[in-house]
């Protein structure tokens, strides 16, 4: 029987130890590293199940499917259920798929165990809020600064181990090994996290009945998720379509698309700086900058010739700089966010990562699309009008507010207890109340 600690639904009286956010911050950059394994293996897998290029490359399709229908489906659960037995419990559906992935000999099986791993992945989501409860409202930046930091250092570095793996034994051996560490993983999660029991008084269908009134009736959250859809679709399209433009202008192979990539390691280092300039109140002006370093990443790379080493260079800067505005405003706006009140993050979360992630999937699209028709110019102009319009909202953030502004950051939906006022006074709580929607 497990003699950790129980957080209660309301904030903890003392916050959980460092040890914790990094052990958080590991688990969920092993878990988000689950989506991107197959990605450099959609060749390889392939030829193993004698199909095309196209049709195995559903792969992925289904992983990114079945973890955005768990963001919907599951992750509100966070709310309802016991935070780290569901936590772990969806983690062992990853398992399940890692596992099939290993063994299956036919397509059908495998896009079965790729829905699971995408379906299992998603606890990631369910670790963050938990993030939050455990610490402190002083320093809830810095926790969560720490877990994005670990989350993006997941995500860059699944590629490359991914093709190391494959390369010293087959791409079997990659799901083989993530299967052990997920299997490692729960059992020290069960060991050493706390409990959270949130409080009981809705049903499931209750529980995803209020997430659209919750949208209606929190302008922080409509703001904060406007901010991220923007900024993470431009991400999305930036990084589908610069890999192409390298290696058909600037001559590289798939050895320097990987070495370029790796200046996604920015993302990391801003998470948790983001973090505690958050808790320092820094959200709003933080914010613009991140916006501003987005769109200035759109127009530095034609700065230079094509083909040109101070190309590559202005690329790379803007690399560093997109990642840093997307992590930083990720971080800013999850602790803004989680600030409303312990009784709703979960579904708070919810409502803000399907929406942005479902926003990456339509930058990709339509990047791959204009480059076909236009090149980088035509994708990166797209991108640059949609961070433009979103920096002209965002100034609006500066109009006087009204009367009863701050009292609109509290969202009124039925929910497992009452939902507390916000009113402590902090920047991102006042931003709610400037942000109409």
């Amino acid at each position: 029987m497990s003699t950790q600690p129980r957080i209660p639904a309301t904030e903890p009286a003392e916050e959980a130890p460092r040890w914790v956010f990094f052990l958080l911050a590991t688990a969920v950059g092993l878990l988000a590293a689950n989506l991107y394994y197959a990605q450099p293996l959609v060749g390889l897998i392939a030829h193993d199940f004698h199909t095309s290029t196209a049709t195995s490359g559903l792969v992925v399709t289904l992983t990114q499917l079945g973890y955005v229908l768990a963001l919907v489906l599951v992750v509100p659960l966070g709310d309802l259920v016991e935070n780290r037995r569901l936590g772990v419990s969806v983690t062992s559906l990853a398992v399940v798929g890692l596992v099939m992935a290993t063994f299956v000999t036919g397509l059908g099986w495998f896009l079965l165990a790729s829905l699971l791993i995408g379906l299992g992945s998603v606890a990631v989501q369910i670790f963050v809020p938990f993030a939050s409860h455990l610490a402190s409202e002083a320093n809830r930046g810095r926790a969560l600064g720490t877990v994005t930091s670990g989350l993006m250092l997941g995500v860059m570095l699944a590629r490359p181990i991914s093709s190391v793996l494959a390369e010293t034994g087959s791409w079997h051996l990659v799901f083989a090994v993530a299967a052990v560490v997920m299997l490692l993983l729960m059992a020290v999660l069960h060991r050493v996290l706390p409990t959270r029991h949130p409080a009981r008084g809705i049903h499931y269908g209750q529980l995803l009945a209020s997430m659209p009134r919750l949208v209606r009736s929190t302008p922080l959250l409509r703001r904060r998720t406007l901010y991220q859809t923007a900024l993470f679709g431009s991400f999305s399209l930036f990084w589908t379509v610069t890999p192409l433009y390298l290696t058909q202008h600037f001559g590289f192979g798939q050895g320097g698309v990987a070495a370029f990539a790796l200046a996604g390691v920015a993302g990391a280092i801003a998470a948790p700086i983001a973090g505690r300039v958050a808790d320092r109140g820094r959200t709003r002006p933080v914010t613009g900058i991140g916006l501003a370093l987005a769109l200035t990443a759109f127009g530095l790379p034609f700065l230079a010739p094509v083909g040109s080493t101070a190309a590559v260079a202005l690329l790379t800067v803007s690399a560093v700089a997109l990642d840093f505005g997307v992590t930083g405003n990720l971080t800013m706006g999850q602790r803004a966010l989680f600030s409303l009140g312990a009784e709703q993050r979960s579904r708070l979360n919810g409502v803000f990562m399907t929406t942005f992630y479902l926003g990456g999937a339509l930058g990709s699209a339509l990047g791959a699309a204009l480059y076909t028709g236009g090149g980088f110019a035509a994708a990166a102009s797209l991108a640059a009008a949609v961070l433009a319009v979103t920096g002209g909202y965002y100034l609006t953030e500066f109009r006087r507010p009204t009367a009863t502004g701050p009292a609109t950051a509290t969202a009124t939906v039925p929910a497992p207890a009452p939902v507390p006022a916000v009113e402590d006074g902090r920047a991102e709580r006042q931003e709610a109340g400037s942000g109409r929607g």
